[in-house]
């Protein structure tokens, strides 16, 4: 039912963008795609990202794996470069190292995953297994995810750093429950991002979570930025505001987008798609201009 109502509200815009031809993608991801700093070292990320939960799950389906190259592919033509995954992911890893490899580039890349297991040998494995999955012999972000056994890892993550087989080092959470805990240790330990759930209808890390990452330079990473497909339930069969046009939103998806990375303490959000239709309507949200306070209070409105 979701996906329906997102294929309905993107029928329109999505028909426009697929009729674009490789020179003018070409031209798009050379154009100014909105960006923000990592605060630990100033690097720019585009503000539009990647997930692969669920739909990069794909194993021994060459139909499957034909769809998602053409999403990699326009992903990277669009400007593209965080893509984050994860074990607990089952294939998604070994996937996006086999579409990775068969691009011929992997420029403006930034490799994210994570470490989800008990034990620092245990760790060592499994994020080993993850290089070789991914195809990378750097990783640009080695994420502990929701918290597990995250004093053990994090002692390896800071050694890896150390000598260069890491770039960056995080903590996720994907549920409130973590939440208090996540605070301690984002004031208690130096981090270079978090990863957290953050969107228009789910915006209680406000209160705590991003003032903190924004107290102690610590970049964010937002998943769930649709709240899984509810968003598109909410405004089914509502036009577009008037107002979307002011800041180059051609889509309820981009208008969510843009509100969840336009908070100062957002860097990137991370949608997570499976279809070429929906990857070209989040990559148009890293584009234009991001909504202002009084714009986010519109978007707000919405939804009270």
């Amino acid at each position: 039912m979701l996906k329906s109502t997102r294929r309905t509200l993107l029928k329109t815009a999505a028909t426009g963008f697929v009729g674009v031809g490789l020179a003018s993608r070409s031209i798009l991801a050379e154009e100014a795609r909105i960006v923000k700093p990592i605060p630990v070292s100033g690097e720019m990320l585009p503000v539009i990202g990647v997930g692969t939960s669920r739909t990069f799950d794909v194993v021994d389906n060459p139909v499957l794996m034909a769809r998602l190259q053409k999403v990699m592919d326009e992903f990277f033509f669009r400007g593209g470069g965080l893509i984050d995954s994860s074990p607990m992911y089952g294939a998604a890893e070994r996937v996006t190292g086999t579409l990775l490899s068969r691009l011929g580039h992997t420029k403006g890349l930034f490799a994210a995953t994570k470490v989800w297991t008990d034990g620092r040998q245990q760790g060592i494995d499994q994020m080993t297994r993850s290089f070789e999955r991914m195809g990378v012999e750097t990783m640009d972000l080695m994420q502990i995810h929701n918290l597990r056994d995250w004093k053990t890892h994090l002692k390896t993550l800071r050694k890896w750093k150390e000598v260069g087989k890491i770039r960056y080092i995080g903590i996720t959470t994907s549920s409130g429950r973590g939440h208090s805990e996540l605070a301690e240790i984002m004031q208690s330990e130096p981090l270079d991002f978090v990863q957290l759930s953050y969107n228009v209808i789910n915006r209680r890390v406000e209160e705590k979570l991003l003032p903190i990452a924004q107290e102690k330079n610590i970049a964010v990473l937002a998943n769930r930025p649709f709240q899984r497909g509810k968003l598109f339930s909410v405004v089914k069969n509502k036009p577009l505001p008037t107002w979307a046009t002011d800041i180059d939103c051609q889509s309820w998806g981009q208008i969510f987008l843009k509100y969840t990375v336009s908070h100062p303490a957002i860097t990137c959000a991370i949608p997570a798609t499976s279809k070429l239709h929906h990857m070209i309507d989040n990559m148009g949200a890293g584009f234009g201009r991001l909504p202002n306070s009084v714009e986010r209070r519109q978007i707000e409105a919405l939804f009270d």
